[in-house]
């Protein structure tokens, strides 16, 4: 039976709904036990921040060929293999880090995470914008705030499996085989097709040539910087708030890993309403208030020792984060001709975050603190601030 002829709208949005969360939930469960990799490894905030880059340099390295792999095995295959992929990466994390404590192993897992979940993560928007199209509205910050639901959970879980004082490894192979089975059955409601989306919602067939001439587009490149500010100011909370907190604020590894689900949570918050939010006051002006508000929770994080207030900012933060990488994906995949490689450049350009992120931040944080770090996210957001108009939908 081919299910994807058979499936209706809602079947096929509510599947998509399920692979974003399953993405999300393995790629927090690793990012919220960051402390505990490190005191697995034994070692230092910039082997950390090393140990994040390789991260970063496997989804990158994967993103700059995920247009051209969903042209050649499909959008379904393209989001099943490498995000089983993703899944063994995890597992090889709570391995490499715990049981071995291998610094190499946990490196090379981190990879094989970062590689898979990037390149799934292209497929799982191109697939958002087809969708989109099929049910005639903007609704991927919905399959995002699905996505933030992930790591919400997935922060969550791991706050209470450190509080319970399970190891990282029995944690992180739970977790990938939990979610292996779903991701099988799920995916095969997922669209087969290759290419870019129709105004029908199915895809086109591109040539290698059209999918790098997207590169030289200014409007998709100015996207690309929006993405890049808002996923600067979500790779840096993902990679770095926990530790931030226990060891600029001297807390427990818990509760930074508290902090970090108050951070996710306001990105699922703010995933959640910016659909409406977008429907009544359109792209630019939200993605300038969103910015806005992401600025000044970060602020409080970093001047603000009191933790009701150090909590609120980490949940402004996320909610000023939430919505810059999902609005990019949309505008991206205006234009249907050619939308996979559009969204496969601005994604490659928006993980650049997570490349400079991590070692930058860290550089800075064995000198002057992580805390002070981090006013170095303020200062891109503001670049993201002032390139938002260009997600503004062109004029057909």
């Amino acid at each position: 039976m081919n299910h994807a002829k058979t499936r209706t709208p809602t079947t096929w949005r509510n599947a998509l709904f399920v692979v974003f969360m399953i993405n999300g939930l393995g790629f927090s469960t690793w990012l919220a036990r960051v402390p505990a990799i490190r005191d697995g490894l034994d070692i230092s905030t910039a082997e950390v921040a090393a140990l994040l880059f390789t991260g970063a340099v496997g989804a990158v390295s994967g993103l700059v060929f995920s247009s051209h792999i969903i042209a050649w095995i499909g959008q379904r295959n393209t989001i099943l293999f490498f995000g089983l992929l993703g899944l063994v990466g995890l597992a090889g994390i709570g391995i490499g880090s715990s049981w071995i404590s291998s610094y190499a192993l946990t490196v090379v897992a981190i990879i094989c995470a970062g590689a898979g979940n990037g390149i799934a993560d292209v497929a799982m928007n191109v697939e958002g914008a087809a969708v989109e199209k099929a049910v005639s509205r903007n609704i991927m910050p919905w399959f995002h705030a699905f996505w933030s639901l992930g790591t919400v959970t997935g922060a969550g879980l791991s706050a209470l499996m450190s509080f319970l004082g399970v190891g990282i490894a029995p944690h992180t192979i739970a977790m990938a085989l939990v979610m292996a089975p779903v991701l099988w059955i799920v995916s095969r409601v997922i669209t087969d097709d290759r290419g870019s989306v129709s105004d029908e919602g199915v895809q086109q067939r591109s040539t290698l040539a059209d999918r790098l001439r997207v590169w030289k587009e200014p409007r998709t490149l100015a996207i690309g910087i929006i993405a890049l500010g808002m996923a600067f100011a979500e790779g840096s909370a993902n990679d770095w708030l926990a530790l931030a907190i226990v060891d600029g604020r001297d807390q427990t590894n818990a509760v930074g890993a508290l902090w970090f689900g108050f951070f996710t949570l306001g990105m699922m918050t703010g995933r959640i309403g910016g659909v409406y939010l977008l429907d009544k006051f359109g792209r630019v002006p939200v993605l300038q208030w969103s910015a806005a508000m992401a600025i000044a929770g970060l602020a409080l994080v970093i001047l603000v020792e009191q933790p009701v207030l150090s909590g609120l900012g980490a949940l402004m933060w996320g909610l000023g984060s939430s919505l810059g990488f999902p609005v990019g994906m949309s505008a991206a995949a205006d234009n249907p001709e050619g939308s996979a490689a559009r969204v496969s450049a601005v994604a490659t350009v928006a993980y650049g975050a997570f490349l400079i992120g991590p070692p930058l931040i860290g550089g800075l944080g064995d000198s002057i603190g992580i805390l002070a770090a981090l006013w170095v996210v303020v200062g891109v957001i503001v670049l993201a601030f002032f390139a938002a108009p260009a997600a503004k939908p062109p004029v057909t």
